[in-house]
């Protein structure tokens, strides 16, 4: 049977929005799986702007969901469009976006706040007893989508962003690049992608076997 699965970005872009390479591996293992996706991101400005050649930020406004729309070759809806009931399951590639638009945890660590859009239709799809799958720095969002005591990874147990999001409840558990964690309670499975990654090939590895985990608890 076809899934479908919602993919949230974030923007385009390493430093301000969704991490490109996540954020195709993701899609092209949706593709290779036949899944039908349809991508998401909120209609809002992003924190703000960064030269991804300098590193430095930009006096220029730009606006996350026209962003994200170059990721997705324009096959996009904003995130308020999005209903858990049409869907099999949710995954969310990382990159500083999920950090700065998707939530503000970049400035303010384990006083986070999540946008309240990509709160709702998270919570929905953990509510149907839908799978979640999220990489990267995605999964500091994940102690109030799903509560205390949610299992997932940011790859090292030291990490600043490990670090903090125990502050906020998460179980967290230490992972090669290669290999993903999954809370079997809560149907969230994470990897931690470019917190460890070197190269696309060593993210590509455990974003694969995240993609595919997701879609085979889509069966449980």
């Amino acid at each position: 049977m076809n899934r479908k699965v919602a993919v949230i970005l974030s923007g385009c872009g390493v430093y301000d929005g969704s991490e490109i390479y996540e954020s195709v591996i993701t899609l092209l293992r949706l593709d290779q799986r036949g899944a039908t996706v349809q991508c998401f991101a909120p209609d809002i400005d992003q924190m703000h702007v960064i030269n991804h050649l300098t590193g430095e930020e930009m006096p220029e406004r730009r606006n996350v969901l026209v962003e994200s729309a170059r990721l997705a070759r324009g096959e996009i809806k904003d995130l308020r469009e999005a209903n858990a009931e049409e869907f099999d399951a949710l995954i969310m590639p990382g990159g500083f976006g999920a950090a700065k638009n998707l939530s503000d945890f970049a400035t303010q660590g384990a006083a986070c706040k999540i946008l309240p859009d990509v709160l709702s239709v998270a919570q929905a799809f953990v509510k149907a007893g839908k799978p979640v799958g999220m990489m990267c720095i995605a999964p500091t969002m994940a102690a109030q989508i799903f509560g205390p005591g949610i299992v997932c990874t940011l790859g090292n147990d030291d990490d600043p962003a490990a670090t903090a999001s125990k502050e906020m409840g998460i179980e967290h558990q230490a992972c090669e690049v290669t290999d993903i964690v999954e809370d079997t309670q809560h149907k969230l499975v994470t990897t931690p992608a470019y917190m460890l990654a070197q190269s696309i090939s060593d993210a590509a590895s455990g974003i694969y076997k995240l993609v595919d985990r997701v879609l085979e608890l889509t069966h449980a």
